[in-house]
């Protein structure tokens, strides 16, 4: 099943700004996903087992290895990609 995810990270520190690209280029890393960001969040594209399993990895790493992260995502049934 494809799907969709909206994904708003906040962490928790001043420097803010790193954690959100390190992971965000984490998730980019994948070749089997489409990743797409803009200034308000990012959004993932592809079969829905392996945006659960990516998000489980990345969003565990995350939280390890940083200060407090609040991570939200939002979730759809349905292939959402721009222009699609």
């Amino acid at each position: 099943m494809k799907a969709s995810i909206e994904i708003s990270m906040y962490p928790l520190d001043e420097n803010y700004v790193k954690f959100i690209s390190a992971y965000i280029e984490q998730l980019k890393s994948y070749n089997d996903i489409e990743v797409h960001s803009n200034t308000m969040s990012t959004q993932i594209f592809g079969e829905y087992d392996r945006l659960m399993e990516i998000l489980s990895i990345e969003s565990k790493k995350a939280m390890e290895d940083n200060p407090p992260i609040v991570i939200v995502f939002k979730l759809v049934n349905a292939d959402l990609r721009p222009n699609q």
